[in-house]
C-alpha cells in the first residue's frame, strides 16, 4: 500500500520528491516537472513524426521542447540553490553535440561538393545506360547503395540510387516500388558496420565505446540483413528489359581531386583518433580546410575561364567552384533536429528517467532482449533519439552487446518505411509509388532478415569482452 501511494504523494509535495536525491543531483522523476518533461518531449516527437503532414521541419519542435524542459529544471534547482547543476548538464551536452556537428557538417559540405561537381549525376547516367533488365537494376542499385552507404551515408546513398530507379522504371511502378524498398534495406544495413554510414555508429565511434577497426565484425551480419529480404524480393521483380536512356553526364573539373581528398578526410579522421587520440571531427575539419584550399584554386581558374568565355560570347553554364555555398547547403534541419534530440534526452536522462529505464530494459530484461527492442523501437520513433538514449543510460556491457545495439539501432529503421532517415526521403521523392503500406507488405521478408543477423552477429562475435573505455 505504501508503495502504490508513494507516487502519488510525490506528485503532490514536490518536496518529497525532492528530498529523494542521491548527493546534490535532484531526483525529478516524481516531481509535476518530470512529468511535463515527458508530455512536452512526447508532443515535440509527435509533431516530428507528422513532418509529412505538416510540412513543419522536424527541428523546430525538438529545439522548443528542449528550451522549455531545461527551463523547467533550472527553475527547480534555483529554488533548491543548485543552479550551476543544470548549466553544467547543458554545457556537457552541448559538447557532445558539437563533436557530432562539426563531423556531419564537414562530410556533408563533401558530399555538396561532390554533387556539384556531377560526382553523383555521372554514376546515375552510366547505370542508365547499360540496358540491364530490372532484376540486374535492382541487384545493382541494391549492392551499390550497401557499398556507398558506409561512406557517404544512408540518406545520400538512397536519394542518389533511387534517382536511378525512378528514371530507369518510369514505365514500371511494381519495379520502382520493390526497389526502394531494397535501396533503404541495404543503405540502412551498409550503414551499420561503419563509423560514418549513420549518425547512430559515428555517436557511438566518437564516444570512444567501439573502436574503429571493431566495427567491421558487423559486416557479415549486415550482409545477411540486406541478401535475405532482398533474395526474397527479387521473386517479385519484373523480369524484362527496359529501353536504355542515352544520356551522357560528364565530371565536371576537379571532381575526380574532390573524391581523392575526401578519402584523405576520412583516413585523417580515423589517424586523429586511433594514432592521436584527438576526436574525429578534428581530423574531418582538417580535410575539409584542404577543400578549401584547393577550392581556392579551382575558383580563381574558373573565374579565368569564364572571363575568357564572356569575352568570347560563350560563356555557356560556367559557375565558379565555391565552397561555402557547400557549407550553406548542408542539412541543417538535420543538424539542428539533432542539437534538439541530444539537449531534450539529455534532460530526461538529467532528470532521472533513463537510469530507471535502464534498470528494467538491461537489468531485467537482459541486454540481448534489450538491445533487439531498440532496433524494433527505432522503426517506429527514429534511432537518433533511441541511440542518444541508450548512450545516455550508460549500460555495463561488453564489446558484442554495444556492436548489437549498433547493428539494431541501424538496421531497425528497415522494418518500416518511416523507421529511417532513408525511408522517409524516399517516400517523398517517388511519392505516390513507394508508400508506407507498399514497404508494409514486405516487413516480414526485412524481420526475417532482422532476426537473422542478430543470430549470426551472437554466433560469430560472441566472447568479444575487451573493455569499454
Amino acid at each position: 500500500m505504501k508503495k502504490k501511494l508513494l507516487p502519488s504523494l510525490l506528485f503532490l509535495f514536490p518536496t518529497l520528491a525532492l528530498a529523494a536525491t542521491s548527493g546534490e543531483k535532484l531526483d525529478l522523476t516524481g516531481h509535476w516537472v518530470g512529468f511535463a518533461a515527458i508530455g512536452i518531449f512526447l508532443l515535440a516527437y509527435a509533431l516530428v513524426i507528422a513532418e509529412e503532414f505538416t510540412h513543419m521541419r522536424k527541428s523546430k519542435p525538438v529545439m522548443l521542447a528542449a528550451g522549455i524542459i531545461w527551463v523547467l529544471i533550472a527553475w527547480v534547482y534555483k529554488d533548491s540553490g543548485l543552479s550551476h547543476l543544470p548549466e553544467e548538464a547543458v554545457k556537457h551536452y552541448l559538447m557532445e553535440f558539437a563533436e557530432l556537428f562539426m563531423f556531419l557538417l564537414a562530410a556533408m559540405t563533401y558530399v555538396n561538393a561532390m554533387s556539384e561537381r556531377n560526382v553523383f549525376e555521372a554514376l546515375r547516367g552510366w547505370l542508365l545506360n547499360r540496358g540491364w533488365s530490372y532484376r540486374k537494376l535492382f541487384w545493382v542499385t541494391g549492392i551499390l547503395s550497401f557499398f556507398l552507404s558506409p561512406l557517404i551515408d544512408n540518406l545520400t546513398t538512397a536519394l542518389v540510387m533511387c534517382a536511378v530507379v525512378l528514371a530507369v522504371g518510369k514505365d514500371n511502378l511494381k519495379f520502382v516500388a520493390l526497389a526502394c524498398i531494397n535501396i533503404v534495406v541495404a543503405a540502412n544495413a551498409g550503414g551499420a558496420f561503419s563509423p560514418f554510414g549513420d549518425i547512430t555508429t559515428l555517436m557511438v565511434w566518437q564516444k570512444g565505446i567501439v573502436h574503429f577497426n571493431d566495427f567491421f565484425h558487423l559486416v557479415i551480419p549486415s550482409v545477411v540483413n540486406y541478401l535475405v529480404p532482398a533474395t526474397l524480393m527479387t521473386l517479385a521483380v519484373p523480369n524484362i528489359t527496359p529501353d536504355p536512356l542515352k544520356s551522357r553526364i560528364t565530371l565536371k573539373p576537379g571532381a575526380l581531386p574532390i573524391i581523392g581528398l575526401f578519402v584523405v578526410t576520412i583516413f585523417l579522421a580515423v589517424t586523429f583518433h586511433n594514432v592521436f587520440h584527438l576526436p574525429p571531427f578534428l581530423g574531418m575539419i582538417t580535410g575539409m580546410s584542404l577543400l578549401k584550399i584547393f577550392g581556392y584554386f579551382l575558383k580563381q581558374k574558373e573565374h579565368k575561364l569564364l572571363k575568357r568565355a564572356q569575352q568570347a560570347g560563350t560563356a555557356g553554364d560556367i559557375t565558379p567552384f565555391d565552397s561555402f555555398k557547400f557549407v550553406a547547403r548542408a542539412e541543417w534541419d538535420t543538424l539542428l533536429f539533432f542539437f534538439g534530440v541530444i539537449m531534450c534526452v539529455g534532460a530526461l536522462g538529467f532528470i532521472g528517467y533513463l537510469h530507471l529505464l535502464s534498470q528494467y530494459m538491461y537489468g531485467e530484461l537482459g541486454p540481448t532482449t534489450a538491445n533487439v527492442l531498440v532496433g524494433i523501437l527505432s522503426a517506429i520513433v527514429d534511432n537518433i533519439p533511441v541511440m542518444v538514449a541508450v548512450l545516455e543510460m550508460k549500460p555495463h556491457m561488453d564489446l558484442t552487446q554495444w556492436l548489437l545495439v549498433t547493428l539494431t539501432a541501424g538496421v531497425g529503421g528497415s522494418l518500416l518505411s518511416i523507421g529511417s532517415a532513408a525511408g522517409v526521403a524516399l517516400m517523398g521523392q517517388a511519392r505516390g509509388i513507394y508508400t508506407f503500406f507498399s514497404h508494409l507488405k514486405w516487413t516480414w521478408a526485412i524481420a526475417l532478415g532482422y532476426a537473422l543477423s542478430i543470430w549470426v552477429h551472437l554466433l560469430i562475435n560472441s566472447g568479444m569482452d575487451h573493455p569499454i573505455r
